[in-house]
């Protein structure tokens, strides 16, 4: 190893004085124009991953083999692709990959208008003409916040048993590959492959519910946390910055909350596209929390849809009671509601307000617990192989949804 190194740091020497040389060689003009481009790439911000601070527990290596939550084991994944089409949708300000995963030929819905133009004709159909000839369409979003793993655990077991009927466990999914291939089904693995890379933990169950805040959501100079909802009130996340936390790309954007007339990053824009173009009838965004898993009320979007979304709650949470996972109590849910009757504003329209405004697909936001404790929960409410379950029980409930409630637009 030693020997190793000293090869390495000659190698380098040699490279550099090889490098002066030739500069010296050049014209004023040439080297002025090689200064330029060095110094564009030694300013320009470049994110690792963040060092855990000393005190704060250490990241748990000791992971099952099934749950695949890094940004490596979605590049291994992809690699062993056969049956679906990966594409890169965007490169993140990190320079960072977006991968986007279909499976099923892309419909043709014969488009002639966008959605909101053909909501004033008075029929969805002239953006995209839905019948029992054509597929529907599923679209998965994998974390927007880099800290909330557990979706990336989720679609790299999914684009798993898309391949091979079987989970990373092992475990036969048949029934859910055969509902995949009813369907046109579109996958991002990761929209936020930024903030996964700079969040140093791999996994949350165990820890305190602040290590995720501190991480996942940053801090300021002091060292002070941003928290919820704080960490929403400066957007971009730049200046008082301490740790950048992994909820924003390397440009300091919230993906969840991007301005979307006019988006500020590239991953928004990638996303919205994909919804523009494929008419997704069912789109889910996966995010994390503290809390039993939920389906959240979609806000600024038609109440029929919404009524919809409330069915589609009912029907997962019962499933999570079945199958004896962490579930809410069956008289206890949201109910559909107009947003902000009064003021001040404090509903947003937010990611899924944005799909479903140019798509019109049934989006919404599924928060999956992320197994914090605490002292007075020393107990986590989830283990590894129930989060897998979770997820996957969600993406199974959204196709049998969807295969037997779709709306016909014809």
């Amino acid at each position: 190893m030693e020997l190793f190194r000293y090869y390495s740091i000659q190698r380098h020497f040699e490279m550099g004085y090889n490098l002066l040389i030739t500069i010296f060689k050049m014209n004023k003009i040439k080297q002025k124009l090689l200064f330029i481009i060095l110094l564009i790439f030694i300013i320009k911000p470049s994110f690792s991953q963040v060092e855990i601070d000393d005190g704060d527990p250490l990241n748990n290596i000791n992971l099952p083999v099934f749950f695949k939550s890094k940004l490596s084991d979605i590049d291994k994944e992809i690699e062993n692709i056969k049956l679906g089409e990966v594409k890169t949708i965007a490169t993140s300000p990190g320079g960072l990959p977006i991968y986007a995963v279909y499976y099923g030929e892309k419909e043709n819905f014969h488009s002639k208008a966008n959605y909101n133009s053909a909501v004033a004709a008075k029929n969805p159909v002239f953006y995209a003409k839905k019948d029992s000839l054509t597929k529907p369409v599923v679209f998965f979003i994998g974390p927007v916040h880099g800290q909330e793993i557990e979706g990336i655990v989720g679609l790299v077991n999914l684009i798993h048993i898309a391949e091979t009927g079987k989970d990373h466990r092992g475990k036969d999914w048949s029934s859910l590959k055969n509902k995949m291939e009813k369907c046109r089904t579109i996958i991002i693995p990761c929209a936020n492959p930024d903030g996964r890379k700079r969040c140093p933990y791999d996994s949350f169950i165990g820890l305190p519910s602040k290590i995720m805040t501190k991480y996942g959501q940053g801090t300021r100079k002091d060292g002070t946390l941003w928290g919820w909802p704080k960490a929403k009130s400066v957007h971009p996340m730049h200046g008082d910055v301490g740790i950048l936390g992994a909820y924003f790309n390397d440009d300091g954007i919230n993906l969840m909350q991007d301005e979307y007339f006019s988006p500020m990053a590239k991953e928004t824009e990638a996303i919205l596209k994909i919804a523009r173009t494929e008419a997704p009838d069912i789109t889910v965004s996966l995010h994390s929390h503290s809390n039993k898993p939920i389906i959240l009320s979609p806000a600024f979007i038609a109440m029929f849809m919404k009524n919809r979304t409330l069915d589609l709650t009912l029907n997962l949470n019962e499933k999570y009671r079945k199958a004896g996972l962490a579930s809410w109590p069956s008289d206890w849910m949201w109910t559909p509601k107009i947003e902000d009757e009064k003021f001040p504003p404090k509903t947003t329209f937010n990611l899924i307000s944005a799909l479903h405004h140019i798509s019109g697909t049934m989006a919404f936001t599924f928060e999956c617990p992320q197994g914090f404790v605490s002292a007075d929960s020393p107990n986590s409410i989830v283990s590894f192989d129930d989060i897998l379950d979770i997820q996957l029980i969600l993406y199974e409930e959204m196709f049998d949804y969807i295969l037997k409630n779709r709306l016909i637009w014809n």
